[in-house]
């Protein structure tokens, strides 16, 4: 089955790319290989579950902006190469949860989007991943996810 079918399968309509509001590019390539950087969970040009994890924000909030890191992360990877069949492979993850004192299911929240990673690409979305805990991010953002990617 083709990639984009199965997110439109999976009720998800990835968002138009917009452009980077700092000095960065959201994708690079080397090799066969792409470096996306850090999506935070914006959607609709709204920054969704501001705050910290284990605070303000609940373990279920974290996971639905860990679901749209992810999708704002394909959306940039579409945007790049045009075709999410490029994609052979989903290498490593990288996760950042701004979170409570205290607050340790970091790894918890981050699944979430091993799992939508998974459940789009299949086996090839099975990835090493770091889940790290910080006191905070850009924006008020309570996660914040980059990836390397694979291409054919």
């Amino acid at each position: 089955m083709k990639v984009e079918e199965r997110i439109k399968e999976l009720g998800i309509e990835l968002p138009e790319q917009s452009a980077p509001k700092a000095m960065y590019v959201p994708v690079k390539k080397l090799g066969n290989a792409l470096f996306i950087a850090g999506q935070v969970a914006f959607q609709d040009g709204e920054l969704k579950y501001p705050g910290k994890v284990g605070e303000t924000v609940s373990l279920e909030q974290a996971q639905e902006a860990a679901r749209i890191c992810v999708v704002n992360m394909l959306a940039a990877v579409k945007a790049f190469v045009g075709d999410l069949d490029l994609v052979k492979n989903v290498v490593k993850v990288q996760a950042f949860v701004s979170s409570a004192v205290g607050f340790d299911q970091q790894h918890i929240v981050v699944n979430a989007a091993s799992q939508l990673l998974y459940d789009i690409f299949g086996e090839s979305g099975r990835h090493a991943r770091t889940a790290v805990g910080t006191n905070q991010l850009p924006m008020d953002a309570c996660v914040e996810i980059e990836a390397i990617f694979e291409l054919v």
